[in-house]
């Protein structure tokens, strides 16, 4: 599985922003996918996860603020995010999880600015 991520960029405090992350090649029907992020310094951390069945969880730092959500026939995860704080700086990662393995992308990076 190869997946390609976007939507990184700057913004102001209290600004939105969409990551995407497309999967291509053998995805299993059953996976989570999910986005990591990394800020300078930190650890990478979860953010937002989603499942097949579409079943969610958040990292209580962004619940409220950002949705993960996905698009089965495009093989795609979204990352809404709103309300924006300067220390959700980080270089965000999508993950996919399945069929026994794991697949990172590769990071895009979200400033946010005040």
């Amino acid at each position: 599985v190869q997946l390609q991520a976007c939507g990184g960029g700057l913004v102001q405090v209290g600004g939105s922003l969409r990551l995407s992350c497309a999967a291509s090649g053998s995805i299993s029907s059953i996976n989570v996918m999910g986005w990591y992020r990394q800020a300078p310094g930190k650890q990478r951390e979860l953010v937002a996860i989603i499942g097949s069945s579409s079943t969610t969880d958040y990292a209580d730092s962004v619940k409220g603020r950002f949705t993960i959500s996905k698009d089965n026939d495009k093989n795609t995860v979204y990352l809404q995010m709103d309300s924006l704080k300067s220390e959700d700086t980080a270089v965000y990662y999508c993950k996919y999880i399945g069929g026994g393995r794991s697949t990172w992308g590769q990071g895009t990076l979200v400033t946010v600015s005040s």
